[in-house]
């Protein structure tokens, strides 16, 4: 067998049995000082000419960036997600290109022929073919409500993180208000708790400090408080309320912050407010500020679901399921349609969630139950977006009532059971 008279390259195999989707296309390997940029135009043959150049990250070095992609007439480019350092090349890109961000582990190069330059290169040539997932990427109002809505969320973070170092203090000083009051900074314990500090031990009467709903005793309270309280616990609890204080101010000039940014999404949030669970603005702005208002970047509701992280994953090999377990995207959006699940299912007001939630847990557990609540409520979101309606309680009680017609076919028998839980044996067991 004769030899070949040259050796085919990689890109030139992928572009002849893929279709080139981007003839001129730009893939960038970004870091935090600097990013490598390659050009790839490819011809009528089908052969493809690189052009590599280095730039720094500076706002002037990405205007060249900019201006050297137009003189090549490139207005398609991809990235790497790295980190935060793809945002200053994206603020400048998306004013003249259009930019693809993806994530990291669908372009990963091989291991020991990895360097910057072919990093850049084995990006474009990806992408030129149109075999790079983009990542969803908000319009600039919406990333900077987003932004804002995530610090929102740190915040509580760090008010309950005071909340735990309080009560590690109380702990240390034998003291148990904890075991007396189900929320030891609800208005009852907040007063005693002052009154304490300020005093520096627990001689104090307590009955005009409880609140007439308190469930506790005066006496149950007193014996909560026999302990000793030292001097650097008082100063650090001292120190503690003080910061818990200052965050509160913080998060009160954060949420008016937020709700003067929000007024041009008025209509969604309005919108949004209907659906079982989602009881303040804040709760509809943070949404809309992860997922948006065009639900036309999402084709359907489960890709939306999908993104989100409420979806079970697949991981099928040799016809068998290794796992099933939700993805962890959805780093701020999961935690939040949790907590409305949690909301809507625990209300006597909302049967039609309340019912499923019920027998989805008596099946598969209340994990699984309040995770497919929140797919459900996320389901019904995306189509109030899409077709800018109310949510409507009645489709899902139609949707739970048993069908006029009962004659059903063996497969749609099997069917029903399967759904319900049931396993099909081909012999009863004895």
């Amino acid at each position: 067998m004769p030899l070949p008279l040259y050796k085919e390259s990689e890109e030139t195999r992928l572009a002849s049995v893929v279709e080139i989707v981007y003839p001129t296309c730009c893939g960038i390997d970004v870091h935090k000082n600097f990013l490598v940029a390659c050009i790839a135009q490819t011809d009528e043959r089908g052969n493809t000419k690189h052009v590599l150049r280095r730039f720094s990250t500076n706002t002037g070095d990405l205007r060249k960036l900019a201006d050297w992609l137009m003189l090549y007439s490139c207005k398609d480019v991809c990235m790497e997600s790295t980190g935060k350092y793809w945002i200053p090349v994206f603020n400048i890109l998306e004013q003249t290109c259009n930019v693809v961000l993806t994530h990291p582990k669908y372009v990963k190069a091989i291991k020991g022929k990895k360097t910057d330059k072919k990093d850049a290169k084995w990006i474009a040539e990806l992408f030129k073919c149109d075999l790079v997932r983009n990542s969803f990427i908000p319009p600039f109002d919406i990333r900077q409500l987003r932004d804002l809505c995530r610090y929102h969320t740190k915040l509580t973070h760090m008010v309950t993180s005071e909340k735990n170092r309080s009560q590690n203090c109380l702990t240390t000083c034998n003291f148990k208000l904890d075991a007396v009051f189900s929320d030891v900074f609800g208005k009852s314990a907040s007063r005693i708790l002052d009154t304490l500090i300020a005093q520096g031990n627990s001689d104090f009467d307590i009955a005009p400090l409880l609140h007439k709903r308190c469930k506790a005793t005066a006496e149950e309270i007193r014996d909560a408080l026999d302990g000793e309280l030292s001097y650097a616990q008082a100063e650090k609890l001292k120190l503690i309320k003080s910061h818990m204080q200052g965050l509160e101010n913080l998060k009160t000039a954060l949420e008016n912050l937020i709700h003067q940014l929000a007024e041009q999404f008025q209509a969604e949030i309005t919108l949004l407010l209907t659906v079982p669970g989602i009881n303040s603005t804040l709760t509809a702005i943070r949404i809309i500020a992860e997922i948006g208002n065009d639900m036309s970047v999402f084709e359907t509701a489960k890709k939306l679901c999908s993104w989100a992280g409420v979806t079970p994953q697949n991981n099928e090999s040799a016809g068998k399921k290794k796992t099933t377990r939700i993805s962890r995207a959805g780093a701020y959006l999961k935690p939040l349609l949790v907590q409305i699940a949690l909301a809507s299912s625990s209300s006597a007001k909302n049967p039609e969630i309340r019912d499923k939630y019920l027998a989805l847990k008596k099946r598969r557990g209340h994990k699984k139950a309040v995770i497919a609540i929140s797919r459900r409520l996320l389901t019904a979101i995306w189509h109030m977006l899409n077709k800018r309606e109310s949510y409507n309680a009645e489709l899902y009680q139609k949707a739970d009532k048993p069908p006029k017609n009962r004659v059903l076919t063996p497969e749609q028998a099997f069917a029903l059971l399967r759904r319900n839980g049931y396993q099909i044996s081909e012999s009863v067991p004895a």
